[in-house]
């Protein structure tokens, strides 16, 4: 980090650039945002203007178990990463492990339900604009829980072979910003899926 040139007084005394790791992922989170947006206010938009079946009331069941558990996974890496800022390695890999655990139980209820929407009920990409908006939207955050896992489980791996240290804090608890976004997304269309469009 860099801080102001010396001699600086007043309120900005001590005050210091965020590293660009932080910036770069608010940046990112910046622009996720705006496409989330998109793909809701599309999903919004279309909602009753399906003029065939099936529609989201018939065959929806809100996946609260699944959610609760993405949901929990916020808690177990901040704590996480707190351990590993503690210096407690054995509390940082507990949590960071939980949470590997918690995002992988969440995928799979997606895919459960996408597999019980498909085979079952008979809803693709391509039966309506449900079904089309539907598989954008969820699609879309199940893509983020998958790259945010892909990088948990890098972590985990670096962790495993010794190599993780608890210099590599700060990096860490900016993976782990992406992931809070991921669980605030989720909650999002959570709403929008499961309660507003019914």
């Amino acid at each position: 980090m860099s801080a102001l040139p010396e001699g600086l007084n007043g309120p900005y005394a001590g005050w210091r650039l965020p590293s660009r790791g932080r910036v770069g992922m608010y940046c990112l989170i910046g622009a996720e945002t705006a496409i989330f947006t998109i793909f809701v206010v599309a999903y919004l938009f279309y909602i009753g203007k399906s003029v065939t079946g099936p529609k989201p009331r018939d065959v929806l069941h809100a996946p609260i178990f699944f959610s609760v558990c993405l949901l929990a996974s916020s808690l177990t890496v901040h704590a996480a990463v707190r351990g590993l800022i503690a210096g407690n390695m054995a509390a940082f890999a507990r949590g960071w492990l939980l949470t590997i655990i918690l995002g992988g139980a969440f995928l799979y209820g997606t895919a459960r339900e996408w597999a019980y929407l498909m085979l079952q009920e008979g809803l693709t990409v391509s039966t309506n604009l449900f079904g089309t908006t539907y598989y954008s939207l969820v699609g879309l955050h199940a893509f983020h829980v998958t790259m945010g896992l892909l990088g948990l489980i890098t972590v985990a791996l670096f962790y495993f072979t010794a190599r993780l240290r608890r210099e590599h804090a700060e990096r860490l608890e900016i993976l782990s910003m992406y992931w809070h976004f991921v669980d605030a997304a989720w909650v999002v269309v959570f709403l929008v899926v499961y309660v507003i469009g019914v």
